[in-house]
């Protein structure tokens, strides 16, 4: 039996990527007009799970939230636990994951469900200590391995006054905050791919966030 039995997740067409520029790593130029290509309701397919991580022909959409207590960046070692197999034991600053049908409850589509789907997956994976509002400051893509190729990754930023965060689920462990330098310096090459991408764009852009 599939590891992924009977989950359905929000998947756009890889035409959608092509028609907003296909691109690898991060992407900030017109950000603004990319999402709402990519949060248009009229590009959004449920699949199986299963089915969709062998196809390359569609890629999955994914929130990737980011968590900053002053210089410090939220950060855990992805248990065996966790969905991906492909991504254990490697280090994360990335929290949340798929769109499912259930983010469509009460009629929401598009944008609506896709922001109830960021609410869910943080509210299960953390215990915050305080009401947050998250921004969408980049997007991600990278075709190198068979992880990226199936994925979309939409980065978002969250700050947070107390760094009073804990985890709700086995897959995240090790929770901490780390200096955002030392992120990028010394555990650099500890970090999962996407990680790695971010905190190299937090560190050029550091002064201006």
């Amino acid at each position: 039996m599939s590891k992924y039995a009977r989950e359905e997740v929000l998947v756009v067409p890889r035409k959608v990527l092509e028609e907003i520029g296909v691109f690898e790593g991060i992407r900030t130029e017109g950000l603004d007009a990319s999402v709402r290509k990519l949060m248009d309701p009229a590009n959004h397919i449920f699949m199986d799970r299963a089915a969709a991580e062998e196809d390359p022909g569609h890629k999955q959409l994914i929130p990737y939230c980011i968590f900053r207590c002053g210089d410090r960046i939220l950060h855990y070692t992805r248990g065996k636990s966790g969905g991906e197999s492909r991504l254990h034991a490697k280090i994360s600053v990335g929290v949340g994951g798929h769109v499912n049908p259930v983010d469509m409850g009460e009629g929401r589509t598009g944008a609506d469900a896709y922001h109830a789907a960021v609410t869910r997956e943080i509210e299960e994976e953390l215990d915050l200590p305080e009401e947050h509002e998250h921004r969408i400051i980049a997007l991600l893509n990278d075709e190198s391995n068979t992880v990226g190729q199936v994925h979309l990754g939409v980065v978002h930023l969250i700050d947070l006054k107390s760094d009073a965060v804990s985890s709700r689920e086995e897959a995240l462990a090790d929770l901490g905050f780390t200096p955002l330098a030392e992120l990028n310096g010394a555990m650099f090459e500890r970090l999962e791919t996407w990680s790695q991408f971010c905190i190299r764009h937090l560190s050029e852009i550091a002064d201006s966030l």
